[in-house]
């Protein structure tokens, strides 16, 4: 019960990576607030682990909404009393060559990627702040943060972005005792990702085993996806350790 009586804000938190955390963190012990888009989603995914023993509420939000973020976390913090740690999740994925791209599609990715994590940032922080208390801010980034893939423009520019912005939250925050982070996964099979394989396949004209193995793991050290339950275990690590020393940096799965 590494989290025990922690108080997690997770986004995107109703599938995929985002819902893997919030039941490790469960696990763990802390309360998990599942913010998400598709609040039916959240509440679900908030009645599944209550069923299971743990303690989670759902809020509505839209990452980009700047009332919306505040407002979830301020019901967080009225719910649990508190917000000890917050995981920056949300995210989407738009496949294109740049020059046949959009601009709407290039301000959506950003918006959604950074500022989200933005504003949940800074919602968080001052809800950490006035508590006095400490925290941990934990980015999920991408090997997109260090870097680039074809047709991936808006995608690896949001990525590389969340590194920097973590920089300046470690530096900010350290007064206060709040960390920063950033987990920098390899390709996880979740269904952003399963969706992206055939839509690679037709830009790239090869076969979807071929996307697989010669684009998203081909520069892996053992040749595998990462699994959910992987980042979620460096999520509960990284939010549990008992120092403030690991603040600012980036934890991937293989090298830049």
């Amino acid at each position: 019960m590494v989290l025990k009586d922690k108080v997690a804000l997770i986004t995107g938190a109703a599938s995929g990576i985002g819902k893997e955390i919030a039941i490790e963190y469960a696990k763990a012990g802390a309360k998990v607030v599942i913010a998400d888009l598709a609040l039916d989603a959240a509440k679900a995914a908030a009645e599944e682990i209550n069923k299971s023993g743990g303690t989670a509420m759902a809020v509505a939000m839209n990452v980009v909404d700047e009332a919306q973020v505040d407002k979830g976390i301020a019901d967080a913090v009225a719910a649990y009393g508190t917000l000890d740690i917050l995981i920056s999740n949300a995210g989407i994925q738009i496949i294109a060559p740049i020059v046949d791209s959009t601009l709407e599609n290039w301000r959506k990715m950003l918006a959604i990627h950074l500022d989200g994590a933005y504003l949940t940032t800074r919602a968080a922080m001052r809800a950490m702040i006035k508590a006095g208390k400490g925290g941990s801010i934990i980015y999920m980034g991408s090997v997109h943060s260090h870097e680039a893939s074809p047709l991936k423009a808006p995608y690896v520019t949001a990525k590389h972005g969340l590194i920097g912005l973590a920089k300046v939250v470690a530096k900010e925050g350290a007064k206060d005792k709040i960390r920063s982070n950033v987990i920098c996964p390899g390709f996880v099979r979740t269904p952003l990702v399963e969706k992206q394989i055939p839509e690679q396949a037709r830009e790239l004209n090869i076969s979807e085993e071929d996307v697989i193995k010669k684009v998203m793991l081909k520069d892996t050290v053992d040749g595998e996806f990462t699994t959910t339950a992987d980042v979620a275990q460096t999520a509960v690590f990284l939010a549990a350790f008992p120092t403030n020393a690991l603040t600012g940096g980036r934890w991937m799965k293989r090298p830049p």
